[in-house]
C-alpha cells in the first residue's frame, strides 16, 4: 500500500465524466450520488435495467446503460456514453455478486457467475477505462473487499475473486501509464441488500458479522471517492481489520480456532 498524501476528488474545472458500474443500489449508487455532488457527469450502469432508471433520475445521473459486466463489448459502450458527456476521469468498478456458502455446496452456474462478474467484470471495466482515458489520465478504483485479504469460510470463492481483483489492482497500477491510478478499496461488512440476504445460519454471515457495526453505504462510497486523485492502491475500512485479516493469510492453519470465535460472536450478534 502507498501511503502518499491525496488529493479528494471535487469539483473538475471543466467538464469530466465518470462511470459507475454496479449503480442501481448500494455501494455503487452511494458512489454515483457523491460524484454527481462533486460536479462530474456521471454514467451509471446495471443489469437491473428498471432500478438502474430509477436511480439516475432520483441522483442527476447523466446517462443510464443497462450492462452485464461479464460483456467487454459493454464496457466499450459505456466508454462512449461517457465521452458523450465530457472527459473521462473515473471509473468505479463497483459490479459484484456475492453467493454464500462452502464452495463444494456452490452449482455450476452459482461459480461460474461469481467468477465472471467478480473478476472478469472488473478486468474488462479497467481494459475500458486505461483506453478511454485521455491526456488528463484518469482514476479506476475497484471494489473489493476485506475477505480479499484473508481466509473466509463460508465465502471461499468470492473471496478468492475478490483476492485476484486485489491482486489484478495492484499490478495494473504498476503498469499504467503516466497520469492514470488504479485502486483496490477493501471494505469490511457493509449493510447493503447482498449482505442481508446471506444465510443467517451460514458461516459467511456469522463472519461479517463478527466485525461488529455494519458499514454504511455512505462511508464506502466516501472511501472510494477519496481514493480519486490519491496515490494509494489499496485501502482497507476500517484500517485495523485489514491488519487483522492479514495476520490470518499469513498463518492460515493457525487461524481456526480464532475463525471459530468471531463465527460464535457474530452468531450472538445475528440473534440479538
Amino acid at each position: 500500500m502507498d501511503a502518499s498524501p491525496r488529493r479528494a476528488a471535487t469539483t473538475p474545472a471543466t467538464p469530466s465524466s465518470a462511470v459507475v458500474t454496479g449503480a442501481a443500489r448500494g455501494i455503487g449508487r452511494g458512489i454515483a450520488e457523491l460524484m454527481v455532488a462533486r460536479g462530474f457527469r456521471v454514467v451509471v450502469t446495471d443489469v437491473d435495467g428498471e432500478a438502474l432508471a430509477r436511480t439516475a433520475e432520483e441522483i442527476g445521473a447523466a446517462e443510464a446503460v443497462v450492462q452485464d459486466v461479464r460483456d467487454p463489448d459493454s464496457h466499450r459502450r459505456v466508454a462512449e456514453a461517457a465521452a458523450r458527456h465530457g472527459e473521462l476521469t473515473a471509473w468505479f468498478a463497483n459490479a459484484g455478486v456475492g453467493d454464500d456458502g462452502a464452495l463444494a455446496d456452490l452449482g455450476d452456474d452459482q461459480v461460474r457467475k461469481v467468477v465472471e462478474v467478480n473478476l472478469l467484470g472488473a478486468a474488462w471495466s479497467i481494459r475500458a477505462a486505461l483506453d478511454a482515458f485521455g491526456s488528463s489520465g484518469g482514476d479506476v478504483v475497484v471494489t473489493a473487499s476485506l475477505s480479499a485479504l484473508g481466509p473466509v469460510p463460508g465465502l471461499s470463492l468470492y473471496a478468492a475473486t475478490k483476492a485476484a481483483v486485489v491482486s489484478l489492482a495492484s499490478s495494473v497500477a504498476l503498469e499504467a501509464p503516466r497520469g492514470v491510478r488504479v485502486h483496490a478499496l477493501c471494505p469490511d461488512g457493509v449493510d447493503t441488500d447482498m449482505v442481508a440476504g446471506m444465510d443467517d445460519r451460514g458461516l459467511g454471515k456469522r463472519l461479517v458479522a463478527s466485525g461488529g457495526r455494519l458499514l454504511t453505504v455512505e462511508e464506502v462510497a466516501a472511501a472510494a471517492v477519496d481514493l480519486v486523485g490519491s496515490r494509494r492502491v489499496v485501502r482497507t475500512v476500517p484500517g485495523w481489520r485489514g491488519a487483522a485479516m492479514r495476520a490470518g493469510q499469513l498463518a492460515p492453519s493457525l487461524t481456526g480456532p480464532v475463525l471459530a470465535a468471531f463465527a460464535a460472536q457474530g452468531r450472538r450478534r445475528l440473534r440479538s
